[in-house]
């Protein structure tokens, strides 16, 4: 965004921060990840170190997710901020993107099943129009 535009600041973060526009979103990980946390509590192992790494890359490349607009409540925190950011900035990121998140989805979705990802991404769908969820 330009400087020396005037935006209002968002209710939820202080006065003085540039916010920038939520990230596109296809699927609720947070939903996701929950749900494979409690189905599965060894999947923590899998998923820490791969989040550790996308939070110390994010400060590498300066990176402050707070700076973004979420687009319900449930969105703050989410890695989807750091992860499109990373994307765009960080050739390793992209190549370890593209190795790393094949194998990352396919024991998720084993662990969750198809229809809590098909759920999840009716959950994005709705979160990215401004449309009430039903449950957070």
């Amino acid at each position: 965004m330009g400087r020396g535009v005037e935006r209002p600041p968002l209710p939820s973060l202080p006065a003085g921060f540039d916010v920038r526009p939520a990230p596109p979103c296809g699927t609720c990980t947070i939903r996701l990840v929950d749900l494979a946390y409690q189905r599965a509590p060894w999947f923590r192992l899998v998923r820490e170190p791969f989040r550790v790494g996308m939070l110390a890359l994010s400060r590498l490349h300066g990176i402050d997710p707070t700076t973004y607009a979420v687009r319900t409540e449930a969105c703050r925190g989410c890695l989807r901020f750091t992860k499109a950011v990373l994307k765009d900035r960080s050739a390793l990121f992209r190549l370890l993107n593209r190795v790393v998140n094949p194998f990352f989805d396919a024991i998720l979705e084993r662990i969750v099943g198809a229809q809590a990802v098909a759920d999840a991404k009716e959950h994005a769908r709705r979160a990215t129009a401004g449309e009430p969820s039903g449950s957070q």
